[in-house]
């Protein structure tokens, strides 16, 4: 069976989406970041269905240092 991908939606300090952007691209494959709305800090995470447990503790790490919200 094929697994879809995941998309979760937060809102995180809009002066660091870039660099959320380019944790994600270090992680190669686990999650693409798009932005939705860069003044009000709104991304999209597109999630790799058999890699979720790792993006979402590369969130939880995020989490410690820059504003990231689920919306």
């Amino acid at each position: 069976m094929i697994q879809q991908t995941l998309h979760r939606e937060y809102r995180v300090d809009k002066t660091r989406i870039g660099f959320i952007k380019f944790i994600f691209e270090a992680y190669e494959g686990i999650a693409v970041v798009t932005t939705l709305d860069a003044k009000a800090g709104h991304v999209r995470l597109a999630i790799a269905p058999d890699l979720a447990e790792e993006a979402f503790r590369i969130i939880a790490d995020l989490k410690k240092d820059v504003e990231f919200h689920a919306i």
